[in-house]
Protein backbone atom coordinates (compact mmCIF):
# COMPACT_ATOMS: atom_id res chain seq x y z
CA UNK A 1 0.00 0.00 0.00
CA UNK A 2 0.90 3.28 -0.68
CA UNK A 3 1.34 5.98 1.72
CA UNK A 4 -0.58 9.55 0.76
CA UNK A 5 1.39 12.70 1.97
CA UNK A 6 -1.28 13.21 4.85
CA UNK A 7 -0.26 10.37 6.18
CA UNK A 8 3.48 10.02 6.67
CA UNK A 9 3.59 11.19 10.17
CA UNK A 10 0.39 9.54 11.40
CA UNK A 11 2.07 5.91 10.08
CA UNK A 12 4.96 6.73 11.56
CA UNK A 13 3.60 7.45 15.04
CA UNK A 14 1.39 4.08 14.76
CA UNK A 15 4.75 2.09 13.59
CA UNK A 16 6.98 3.37 16.65
CA UNK A 17 4.13 2.37 19.20
CA UNK A 18 3.77 -0.92 17.85
CA UNK A 19 7.46 -1.82 17.65
CA UNK A 20 8.03 0.12 21.04
CA UNK A 21 5.48 -2.75 22.35
CA UNK A 22 7.15 -5.55 20.31
CA UNK A 23 10.41 -4.89 21.77
CA UNK A 24 9.10 -4.68 25.34
CA UNK A 25 9.15 -1.05 26.05
CA UNK A 26 6.34 1.21 27.35
CA UNK A 27 4.96 3.92 24.96
CA UNK A 28 2.91 5.64 27.66
CA UNK A 29 3.36 6.30 31.26
CA UNK A 30 1.77 4.00 34.16
CA UNK A 31 -1.29 5.47 35.66
CA UNK A 32 0.41 5.16 39.25
CA UNK A 33 3.23 7.26 37.76
CA UNK A 34 0.96 10.18 36.38
CA UNK A 35 -0.54 9.88 39.79
CA UNK A 36 2.38 10.80 41.17
CA UNK A 37 3.54 13.24 38.79
CA UNK A 38 0.14 15.43 39.69
CA UNK A 39 1.30 15.54 43.30
CA UNK A 40 4.81 17.35 42.04
CA UNK A 41 4.54 21.17 41.40
CA UNK A 42 7.55 23.11 41.37
CA UNK A 43 11.38 21.93 41.14
CA UNK A 44 13.15 20.73 43.99
CA UNK A 45 14.70 23.09 46.43
CA UNK A 46 17.75 22.24 48.18
CA UNK A 47 18.60 23.78 51.75
CA UNK A 48 22.21 22.35 52.72
CA UNK A 49 25.38 23.86 53.86
CA UNK A 50 27.21 21.35 51.44
CA UNK A 51 25.84 23.13 48.33
CA UNK A 52 27.38 25.71 46.82
CA UNK A 53 25.55 28.96 45.14
CA UNK A 54 27.43 28.90 41.64
CA UNK A 55 24.24 30.91 40.11
CA UNK A 56 26.46 34.11 39.01
CA UNK A 57 28.92 31.92 36.98
CA UNK A 58 28.29 32.32 33.21
CA UNK A 59 26.48 28.78 32.60
CA UNK A 60 24.90 28.09 29.23
CA UNK A 61 23.01 24.94 27.55
CA UNK A 62 24.46 24.21 24.05
CA UNK A 63 21.99 21.16 22.28
CA UNK A 64 20.14 20.48 19.29
CA UNK A 65 17.90 23.30 17.89
CA UNK A 66 14.83 21.96 19.33
CA UNK A 67 16.29 19.95 22.43
CA UNK A 68 13.93 21.00 25.91
CA UNK A 69 15.14 18.35 28.04
CA UNK A 70 18.53 20.35 29.06
CA UNK A 71 20.78 17.91 31.36
CA UNK A 72 23.54 19.89 31.50
CA UNK A 73 25.42 23.47 31.41
CA UNK A 74 28.96 24.06 31.02
CA UNK A 75 30.68 26.85 32.09
CA UNK A 76 34.81 27.98 31.98
CA UNK A 77 37.06 29.93 33.81
CA UNK A 78 40.98 30.99 33.26
CA UNK A 79 43.31 29.89 35.81
CA UNK A 80 47.00 30.82 36.78
CA UNK A 81 49.74 28.81 34.54
CA UNK A 82 47.15 28.93 31.87
CA UNK A 83 44.85 26.04 32.90
CA UNK A 84 41.46 26.39 32.52
CA UNK A 85 38.80 25.43 34.96
CA UNK A 86 35.89 23.92 33.37
CA UNK A 87 32.48 23.05 35.27
CA UNK A 88 29.94 21.00 33.85
CA UNK A 89 27.07 21.44 35.53
CA UNK A 90 24.05 18.08 35.87
CA UNK A 91 20.53 18.30 36.58
CA UNK A 92 20.03 16.95 39.35
CA UNK A 93 17.12 14.80 39.07
CA UNK A 94 17.43 12.31 41.62
CA UNK A 95 16.02 15.56 43.90
CA UNK A 96 12.68 14.72 42.76
CA UNK A 97 12.75 11.38 40.44
CA UNK A 98 13.09 8.87 43.84
CA UNK A 99 14.19 5.54 43.63
CA UNK A 100 11.42 3.13 43.87
CA UNK A 101 9.17 5.61 43.12
CA UNK A 102 5.98 4.94 40.37
CA UNK A 103 8.12 7.07 38.22
CA UNK A 104 11.83 5.68 38.72
CA UNK A 105 9.89 2.56 37.94
CA UNK A 106 8.87 3.39 34.42
CA UNK A 107 12.20 5.23 33.91
CA UNK A 108 13.74 1.68 34.68
CA UNK A 109 11.67 -0.04 32.69
CA UNK A 110 12.26 1.92 29.64
CA UNK A 111 15.52 2.46 30.66
CA UNK A 112 16.09 5.32 28.25
CA UNK A 113 14.22 7.92 26.34
CA UNK A 114 13.46 6.94 22.66
CA UNK A 115 13.89 9.54 19.51
CA UNK A 116 11.71 8.49 16.72
CA UNK A 117 10.81 10.60 13.27
CA UNK A 118 7.49 10.67 13.97
CA UNK A 119 7.42 10.55 17.94
CA UNK A 120 9.74 11.06 20.94
CA UNK A 121 8.85 8.64 24.15
CA UNK A 122 10.31 10.46 26.89
CA UNK A 123 12.32 8.46 29.61
CA UNK A 124 10.43 10.76 32.04
CA UNK A 125 6.90 12.76 32.04
CA UNK A 126 8.00 15.87 30.33
CA UNK A 127 6.72 17.84 32.95
CA UNK A 128 9.87 16.69 35.24
CA UNK A 129 12.27 16.32 32.09
CA UNK A 130 11.89 19.81 30.18
CA UNK A 131 10.74 21.60 33.18
CA UNK A 132 11.58 20.86 36.67
CA UNK A 133 14.16 18.63 36.13
CA UNK A 134 16.00 20.34 33.30
CA UNK A 135 18.26 22.99 33.36
CA UNK A 136 15.83 25.70 31.75
CA UNK A 137 16.73 29.55 30.93
CA UNK A 138 16.75 31.44 33.89
CA UNK A 139 15.82 29.19 36.29
CA UNK A 140 17.62 28.45 39.65
CA UNK A 141 18.03 24.57 39.85
CA UNK A 142 19.94 22.08 41.95
CA UNK A 143 22.92 20.19 39.96
CA UNK A 144 25.62 17.97 40.48
CA UNK A 145 28.98 19.82 39.65
CA UNK A 146 31.84 18.08 37.96
CA UNK A 147 34.68 20.29 37.91
CA UNK A 148 38.34 19.93 35.70
CA UNK A 149 41.35 21.94 35.59
CA UNK A 150 43.13 21.37 31.85
CA UNK A 151 46.61 22.12 31.62
CA UNK A 152 47.56 23.52 28.17
CA UNK A 153 47.77 20.28 26.46
CA UNK A 154 44.73 18.91 27.44
CA UNK A 155 45.22 16.83 30.38
CA UNK A 156 43.04 16.97 33.38
CA UNK A 157 45.49 18.48 36.43
CA UNK A 158 42.85 18.11 39.08
CA UNK A 159 38.93 17.24 39.21
CA UNK A 160 36.42 17.60 42.17
CA UNK A 161 32.59 16.59 42.37
CA UNK A 162 29.92 18.50 44.50
CA UNK A 163 26.35 19.39 45.05
CA UNK A 164 25.64 23.70 43.56
CA UNK A 165 22.66 25.86 42.87
CA UNK A 166 22.97 27.11 38.84
CA UNK A 167 21.33 29.13 36.59
CA UNK A 168 21.29 28.71 33.06
CA UNK A 169 21.99 32.45 31.41
CA UNK A 170 21.81 31.39 27.22
CA UNK A 171 20.13 28.40 25.69
CA UNK A 172 22.23 27.91 22.37
CA UNK A 173 21.74 25.56 19.92
CA UNK A 174 25.06 23.62 18.28
CA UNK A 175 24.44 24.51 14.67
CA UNK A 176 24.59 28.48 15.12
CA UNK A 177 27.29 28.31 17.72
CA UNK A 178 29.38 26.40 15.40
CA UNK A 179 28.57 28.59 12.67
CA UNK A 180 29.90 31.23 14.60
CA UNK A 181 33.08 29.30 16.46
CA UNK A 182 34.00 28.12 12.72
CA UNK A 183 33.76 31.97 10.89
CA UNK A 184 30.62 31.70 9.02
CA UNK A 185 28.54 33.56 11.16
CA UNK A 186 28.45 36.44 13.27
CA UNK A 187 27.78 35.80 17.09
CA UNK A 188 24.60 34.90 18.11
CA UNK A 189 22.57 37.38 19.61
CA UNK A 190 21.80 34.65 22.63
CA UNK A 191 25.37 34.82 23.19
CA UNK A 192 25.99 38.87 23.11
CA UNK A 193 22.89 39.10 25.47
CA UNK A 194 25.18 37.71 28.25
CA UNK A 195 28.50 40.06 28.64
CA UNK A 196 31.64 37.91 28.76
CA UNK A 197 29.94 34.73 27.22
CA UNK A 198 31.33 35.28 24.17
CA UNK A 199 34.28 35.04 25.47
CA UNK A 200 34.37 32.37 27.68
CA UNK A 201 32.42 30.12 24.65
CA UNK A 202 36.30 30.86 22.92
CA UNK A 203 37.84 29.81 25.48
CA UNK A 204 35.46 26.59 26.01
CA UNK A 205 36.30 25.70 22.36
CA UNK A 206 40.00 25.89 22.64
CA UNK A 207 39.88 23.66 25.93
CA UNK A 208 37.75 21.05 24.31
CA UNK A 209 40.16 21.46 21.22
CA UNK A 210 42.97 20.37 23.05
CA UNK A 211 41.09 17.69 24.91
CA UNK A 212 40.66 15.85 22.04
CA UNK A 213 44.26 15.89 20.58
CA UNK A 214 45.14 14.47 23.38
CA UNK A 215 41.98 11.83 23.34
CA UNK A 216 43.70 11.31 19.57
CA UNK A 217 47.02 10.88 21.32
CA UNK A 218 46.35 8.15 23.18
CA UNK A 219 44.31 6.35 20.44
CA UNK A 220 40.73 7.90 20.38
CA UNK A 221 39.18 7.25 16.61
CA UNK A 222 38.52 9.63 14.48
CA UNK A 223 35.18 8.71 13.71
CA UNK A 224 32.59 10.50 11.65
CA UNK A 225 28.83 8.51 10.55
CA UNK A 226 26.42 9.78 8.57
CA UNK A 227 23.34 10.55 11.20
CA UNK A 228 19.92 12.01 9.47
CA UNK A 229 16.69 12.80 10.73
CA UNK A 230 13.74 12.87 7.92
CA UNK A 231 12.35 16.77 7.19
CA UNK A 232 8.66 17.10 7.62
CA UNK A 233 6.43 19.66 5.57
CA UNK A 234 3.35 19.21 7.36
CA UNK A 235 2.87 15.64 7.43
CA UNK A 236 4.76 14.78 4.50
CA UNK A 237 8.27 13.63 4.55
CA UNK A 238 9.97 15.55 1.93
CA UNK A 239 14.07 14.70 2.52
CA UNK A 240 16.84 13.37 4.83
CA UNK A 241 18.45 15.96 6.36
CA UNK A 242 22.10 14.97 7.41
CA UNK A 243 23.41 15.82 11.01
CA UNK A 244 27.35 16.62 11.28
CA UNK A 245 29.65 16.86 13.72
CA UNK A 246 30.93 20.83 14.47
CA UNK A 247 32.54 22.51 17.04
CA UNK A 248 29.89 23.48 19.47
CA UNK A 249 29.15 19.60 19.67
CA UNK A 250 32.71 18.63 20.03
CA UNK A 251 32.67 21.37 22.98
CA UNK A 252 30.00 19.29 24.47
CA UNK A 253 31.17 16.13 23.45
CA UNK A 254 34.96 16.34 24.98
CA UNK A 255 33.97 17.81 28.42
CA UNK A 256 31.06 15.08 28.83
CA UNK A 257 33.54 12.26 27.76
CA UNK A 258 36.05 14.37 30.65
CA UNK A 259 33.59 14.38 33.13
CA UNK A 260 32.35 10.85 32.66
CA UNK A 261 35.83 9.91 33.07
CA UNK A 262 36.09 12.03 36.75
CA UNK A 263 32.86 10.59 37.76
CA UNK A 264 34.34 6.91 37.43
CA UNK A 265 37.27 7.72 39.07
CA UNK A 266 35.83 9.53 41.81
CA UNK A 267 33.20 6.86 42.55
CA UNK A 268 36.63 4.36 42.35
CA UNK A 269 38.70 6.94 44.77
CA UNK A 270 35.39 6.34 47.84
CA UNK A 271 35.05 2.46 47.35
CA UNK A 272 31.74 2.99 45.31
CA UNK A 273 31.17 0.64 42.90
CA UNK A 274 30.10 2.36 39.31
CA UNK A 275 28.43 1.27 36.40
CA UNK A 276 30.98 1.41 33.59
CA UNK A 277 30.17 1.99 29.47
CA UNK A 278 32.71 -0.42 27.57
CA UNK A 279 33.35 -1.09 24.17
CA UNK A 280 35.47 -4.07 24.33
CA UNK A 281 38.60 -4.81 21.51
CA UNK A 282 36.64 -4.45 17.82
CA UNK A 283 34.72 -8.16 17.51
CA UNK A 284 36.27 -8.32 14.12
CA UNK A 285 39.23 -7.11 13.77
CA UNK A 286 40.92 -8.75 11.02
CA UNK A 287 38.25 -7.59 8.93
CA UNK A 288 38.99 -3.99 9.95
CA UNK A 289 42.70 -4.86 9.09
CA UNK A 290 41.95 -6.05 5.64
CA UNK A 291 39.49 -3.05 4.97
CA UNK A 292 42.68 -1.15 5.92
CA UNK A 293 44.82 -3.48 3.42
CA UNK A 294 42.51 -2.39 0.72
CA UNK A 295 43.10 1.42 1.26
CA UNK A 296 46.83 0.41 1.39
CA UNK A 297 47.32 0.81 4.89
CA UNK A 298 49.47 -1.95 7.61
CA UNK A 299 47.44 -2.34 10.48
CA UNK A 300 49.23 -4.48 13.01
CA UNK A 301 47.68 -8.16 13.52
CA UNK A 302 46.83 -7.47 17.27
CA UNK A 303 43.98 -4.33 17.95
CA UNK A 304 45.80 -1.05 18.15
CA UNK A 305 43.62 1.79 18.51
CA UNK A 306 46.51 4.62 17.90
CA UNK A 307 47.14 2.38 14.74
CA UNK A 308 43.61 2.70 13.50
CA UNK A 309 43.03 5.98 14.25
CA UNK A 310 46.09 7.22 11.82
CA UNK A 311 44.59 5.35 9.34
CA UNK A 312 41.36 6.83 10.14
CA UNK A 313 42.78 10.09 9.78
CA UNK A 314 44.95 9.36 6.77
CA UNK A 315 41.78 8.30 4.97
CA UNK A 316 39.90 11.38 5.94
CA UNK A 317 42.55 13.89 4.42
CA UNK A 318 42.33 11.67 1.44
CA UNK A 319 38.63 10.95 0.66
CA UNK A 320 36.53 12.96 3.01
CA UNK A 321 33.47 12.13 0.75
CA UNK A 322 33.82 8.71 1.29
CA UNK A 323 35.39 8.88 4.93
CA UNK A 324 31.66 8.31 6.59
CA UNK A 325 31.34 4.84 4.61
CA UNK A 326 34.42 3.89 5.96
CA UNK A 327 33.60 5.20 9.50
CA UNK A 328 30.48 3.60 9.83
CA UNK A 329 32.44 -0.04 8.12
CA UNK A 330 34.67 0.50 11.21
CA UNK A 331 31.79 0.70 13.90
CA UNK A 332 29.91 -2.11 12.37
CA UNK A 333 33.20 -4.27 12.64
CA UNK A 334 34.40 -3.00 16.32
CA UNK A 335 30.95 -4.52 17.45
CA UNK A 336 28.39 -2.96 20.18
CA UNK A 337 28.93 -1.37 23.37
CA UNK A 338 27.80 -2.51 26.73
CA UNK A 339 26.88 -1.37 30.30
CA UNK A 340 29.27 -3.49 33.12
CA UNK A 341 29.00 -2.47 36.88
CA UNK A 342 32.27 -2.15 38.58
CA UNK A 343 32.76 -3.12 42.03
CA UNK A 344 35.59 -1.81 44.24
CA UNK A 345 38.88 -3.33 42.85
CA UNK A 346 37.85 -4.17 39.81
CA UNK A 347 39.31 -3.27 36.74
CA UNK A 348 36.77 -2.84 33.80
CA UNK A 349 37.83 -3.56 30.25
CA UNK A 350 37.54 0.40 29.20
CA UNK A 351 36.09 2.13 25.99
CA UNK A 352 38.53 1.41 22.93
CA UNK A 353 36.83 4.09 20.70
CA UNK A 354 37.44 6.37 23.29
CA UNK A 355 40.81 5.55 24.36
CA UNK A 356 39.77 5.82 28.11
CA UNK A 357 39.68 3.29 30.83
CA UNK A 358 37.74 4.97 32.90
CA UNK A 359 34.16 5.47 31.71
CA UNK A 360 30.38 5.51 32.54
CA UNK A 361 27.48 7.55 31.60
CA UNK A 362 26.86 10.34 33.83
CA UNK A 363 25.47 13.53 32.20
CA UNK A 364 21.90 12.87 30.91
CA UNK A 365 20.08 11.66 33.78
CA UNK A 366 16.61 12.93 32.04
CA UNK A 367 17.72 10.78 29.01
CA UNK A 368 19.65 8.01 30.36
CA UNK A 369 18.40 5.76 33.60
CA UNK A 370 21.86 4.91 34.05
CA UNK A 371 22.86 8.19 34.40
CA UNK A 372 20.22 8.69 36.71
CA UNK A 373 21.64 5.37 38.82
CA UNK A 374 25.08 7.50 38.56
CA UNK A 375 23.59 10.35 40.05
CA UNK A 376 22.50 8.17 42.82
CA UNK A 377 25.50 7.01 43.44
CA UNK A 378 27.61 10.06 43.38
CA UNK A 379 25.56 11.71 45.55
CA UNK A 380 26.02 9.07 48.12
CA UNK A 381 29.48 9.37 47.81
CA UNK A 382 29.74 13.71 48.37
CA UNK A 383 27.19 13.01 51.26
CA UNK A 384 29.14 9.95 52.71
CA UNK A 385 25.42 8.27 52.83
CA UNK A 386 24.68 4.53 52.44
CA UNK A 387 24.42 3.01 48.68
CA UNK A 388 20.75 2.45 47.88
CA UNK A 389 22.10 -0.34 45.37
CA UNK A 390 23.46 -3.67 46.06
CA UNK A 391 26.20 -5.43 43.99
CA UNK A 392 24.08 -7.75 42.66
CA UNK A 393 21.27 -4.81 41.73
CA UNK A 394 23.95 -2.91 40.13
CA UNK A 395 24.76 -5.95 37.91
CA UNK A 396 21.37 -6.88 36.67
CA UNK A 397 20.63 -3.05 36.21
CA UNK A 398 23.84 -2.75 34.19
CA UNK A 399 22.84 -5.72 31.54
CA UNK A 400 19.33 -4.68 31.88
CA UNK A 401 20.13 -1.33 30.81
CA UNK A 402 22.31 -2.50 27.78
CA UNK A 403 19.37 -4.54 26.97
CA UNK A 404 17.16 -1.41 26.96
CA UNK A 405 19.16 0.27 24.99
CA UNK A 406 19.60 -1.97 22.34
CA UNK A 407 15.46 -2.18 22.26
CA UNK A 408 15.62 1.54 22.12
CA UNK A 409 17.67 1.66 19.28
CA UNK A 410 16.23 -0.94 17.56
CA UNK A 411 13.29 0.81 17.75
CA UNK A 412 14.78 3.84 16.47
CA UNK A 413 16.19 2.45 13.71
CA UNK A 414 12.84 0.14 12.59
CA UNK A 415 11.24 4.02 12.56
CA UNK A 416 14.12 5.55 10.25
CA UNK A 417 13.70 2.71 7.76
CA UNK A 418 10.14 3.36 7.60
CA UNK A 419 10.51 6.95 6.74
CA UNK A 420 13.34 5.75 4.43
CA UNK A 421 11.12 3.47 2.94
CA UNK A 422 8.21 6.27 2.30
CA UNK A 423 11.22 8.63 0.62
CA UNK A 424 12.47 5.52 -1.61
CA UNK A 425 9.23 4.34 -2.73
CA UNK A 426 8.31 6.33 -5.32
CA UNK A 427 11.83 5.51 -7.02
CA UNK A 428 12.03 1.53 -7.05
CA UNK A 429 13.92 0.76 -10.35
CA UNK A 430 16.49 3.46 -10.27
CA UNK A 431 20.19 2.68 -9.24
CA UNK A 432 22.16 3.90 -6.77
CA UNK A 433 26.03 3.85 -5.92
CA UNK A 434 26.54 2.20 -1.98
CA UNK A 435 28.52 0.57 0.48
CA UNK A 436 28.45 -2.75 2.04
CA UNK A 437 27.53 -1.67 5.95
CA UNK A 438 27.06 -5.62 7.32
CA UNK A 439 27.85 -8.95 6.20
CA UNK A 440 26.96 -11.93 7.99
CA UNK A 441 24.87 -15.03 7.76
CA UNK A 442 21.07 -13.39 8.21
CA UNK A 443 21.93 -10.97 5.56
CA UNK A 444 24.10 -8.90 3.53
CA UNK A 445 23.56 -4.75 4.37
CA UNK A 446 24.27 -2.18 1.80
CA UNK A 447 23.90 1.70 2.14
CA UNK A 448 23.46 3.47 -1.01
CA UNK A 449 25.40 7.34 -0.75
CA UNK A 450 22.83 9.69 -2.54
CA UNK A 451 20.09 10.16 0.49
CA UNK A 452 22.07 8.05 2.82
CA UNK A 453 19.45 5.14 3.13
CA UNK A 454 20.45 1.58 4.34
CA UNK A 455 18.68 -1.77 3.16
CA UNK A 456 19.00 -5.32 2.33
CA UNK A 457 20.68 -7.00 -0.68
CA UNK A 458 19.00 -9.91 -1.61
CA UNK A 459 20.81 -10.56 -4.60
CA UNK A 460 24.11 -10.93 -5.44
CA UNK A 461 25.65 -10.76 -2.40
CA UNK A 462 28.74 -13.25 -2.73
CA UNK A 463 32.18 -12.66 -1.92
CA UNK A 464 31.37 -9.34 -0.84
CA UNK A 465 32.16 -8.01 2.88
CA UNK A 466 31.45 -4.59 4.83
CA UNK A 467 33.24 -1.69 3.25
CA UNK A 468 32.74 -3.06 -0.20
CA UNK A 469 31.46 -0.09 -2.62
CA UNK A 470 29.22 -1.90 -5.45
CA UNK A 471 26.13 -0.35 -7.99
CA UNK A 472 22.99 -1.52 -6.51
CA UNK A 473 19.16 -1.43 -8.14
CA UNK A 474 15.85 -0.43 -5.56
CA UNK A 475 13.40 -3.30 -6.15
CA UNK A 476 11.14 -3.19 -3.41
CA UNK A 477 9.96 -1.33 -0.62
CA UNK A 478 7.58 -2.67 2.33
CA UNK A 479 6.46 1.15 5.14
CA UNK A 480 5.17 -1.23 7.89
CA UNK A 481 8.07 -4.02 8.20
CA UNK A 482 10.68 -1.12 6.99
CA UNK A 483 11.98 -2.96 4.31
CA UNK A 484 14.32 -1.56 1.95
CA UNK A 485 15.56 -4.29 -1.03
CA UNK A 486 18.52 -4.24 -3.71
CA UNK A 487 20.08 -6.25 -6.01
CA UNK A 488 23.47 -6.06 -7.20
CA UNK A 489 23.92 -4.75 -10.34
CA UNK A 490 26.80 -4.00 -12.98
Amino acid sequence: MKSTDKQHRSILQRIAQKVMLEKGLLPEFSGDALAELEKILTPATIDDEQVRDLRNLLWASIDNDDSRDLDQLTVAEMMPGNEVKVLVAVADVDSIVKSKSAIDDYAQHNTTSVYTAAEIFPMLPEKLSTNLTSLNFNEDRPAIVIEMVIGLDGSLKASDIYKAHVRNHAKLAYNSVAEWLEGKEIVPEAITAVNGLADNLLMQDKVAQSMKSLRHTHGALSLETIETKPIFKGDEIRDLEEEKKNRAKDIIEDFMIGANGVTARYLSSKKIPSIRRVVRTPKRWERIVELADEHGFKLPHDPDAKALDEFLIKEKETDPLRFPDLSLSVIKLMGAGEYVAELPGDTSPGHFGLAVRDYTHSTAPNRRYIDLITERLLKAAIEGKTLSYSNNELEVLAKHCTEGEDAANKVERQVSKSAAAILLESRIGESFDAIVTGAASKGTWVRILHPPIEGKLVYGFEGIDVGHRIRVQLIHTDVEQGFIDFKRIG
